[in-house]
């Protein structure tokens, strides 16, 4: 039996929905057409660029002579000490990103 792939990928489907969300809250808002297409053009750069500097990997060297047991607890502690790294970075990405861009829809419509 094969692999299932999603498709479009979860973080196609992902920014879709962000994209989606923010043209209809800044149209309910009264938003005109070019602030709502300069907001979705920010949204999907920043989104692009946060979504690949969270792209990290590691590796680690074990010491010679751990056990099967030891190496899969260790493993494990790694894991979910990077997984926790990670939720908590992707937390605080989310919430600059957020003001980046109401910086910059701020500062487009001063400019205008």
């Amino acid at each position: 039996m094969g692999d299932v792939l999603d498709f479009p990928s979860q973080r196609a489907q992902g920014l879709a929905w962000l994209d989606r969300e923010l043209r209809k809250l800044l149209a309910s808002r009264g938003a005109d057409q070019a602030l709502i297409d300069f907001a979705a053009t920010q949204l999907t750069e920043i989104y692009c660029e946060v979504g690949d500097a969270e792209q990290q990997t590691i590796s680690i060297t074990l010491p010679p002579g751990l056990g099967d047991a030891q190496r899969d607890q260790l493993y494990d502690q790694i894991s979910e000490g990077l997984a926790s790294m990670r939720q908590q970075n992707h937390s605080l990405l989310v919430r600059l990103m957020a003001r980046l861009v109401l910086t910059e829809l701020k500062l487009f419509q001063h400019q205008r």
